[in-house]
């Protein structure tokens, strides 16, 4: 699975981590497939955690690379297939977000501008009102503020210069990348298009349940609570 000049190295490294995810990967990959420019020539690494479904299998009868993380944790997850793209840029793409159309048009456009990492809008694909209002506060370039959920695309350059992934996190890894980010003065652009993103956490548990959750959670990163201890919160608040 490639844009045209698929010859070439790919200029986009769309990078998906999984764990479990058979039920969804299989429209993902079709969505970025049917709704990529087909100017833009990318590559698509499946970075698996472990699955016991039949994810790898679903990875394996398309046109992508799989990988096999030996590291437990979605970080060490996108940094394997960050280790292995050989895109200039990378994406990262949750296995139940749908990007928009001409995606990587659009990426490769605000790259050429300047913006050498950013993400787009969130939309979830349930109409509740608070899901609603989640997604219209993800139009806002505030530190501490986009969410993997968003995905998010980086010059492979700068990722590696800042390190990647910090692997010692269980959580909000991806929060604490966009920061590292914007830290490091380099231009972040929050484009207006949206991608559409799986509300299914939010119905197994409950949408006020689930939001309070990631509220608390993310109260607690931001005070730098240890991370076993806000792991804790989060599984024993979505267990009950």
């Amino acid at each position: 699975m490639s844009g045209s000049n698929s010859m070439r190295t790919p200029r986009l490294s769309i990078i998906v981590p999984t764990l479990n995810e058979a039920s969804v990967l299989a429209k993902t990959l079709a969505h970025i497939e049917a709704h990529s420019s087909g100017k833009i020539a990318y590559e698509v690494l499946i970075c698996d955690g472990g699955s016991e479904d039949a994810t790898t299998a679903v990875a394996l009868a398309q046109q992508v690379q799989l990988l096999q993380a030996s590291k437990r944790g979605r970080a060490a997850q996108l940094n394997l297939g960050a280790a292995h793209a050989t895109g200039e840029l990378l994406y990262f793409l949750h296995a139940d977000t749908l990007p928009p159309p001409a995606f990587d048009q659009l990426i490769c456009a605000q790259y050429e501008r300047g913006y050498l990492s950013g993400c787009f809008r969130l939309k979830f694909d349930v109409n509740h009102w608070i899901l609603q209002l989640s997604g219209w506060t993800s139009r806002f370039n505030a530190r501490d503020f986009q969410f993997g959920d968003q995905s998010l695309y980086v010059q492979k350059a700068l990722f590696h210069q800042l390190g990647g992934f910090n692997e010692s996190l269980l959580l909000m890894e991806d929060v604490e990348m966009v920061t590292r980010i914007k830290q490091s003065k380099a231009a972040f652009v929050v484009m207006p298009q949206r991608v559409l993103t799986s509300a299914r956490k939010y119905l197994a548990h409950g949408v006020v349940k689930t939001e309070l959750t990631h509220l608390i959670v993310f109260g607690l990163y931001v005070m730098k609570v240890r991370q076993t201890t806000v792991a804790r919160v989060y599984k024993k608040l979505l267990s009950r």
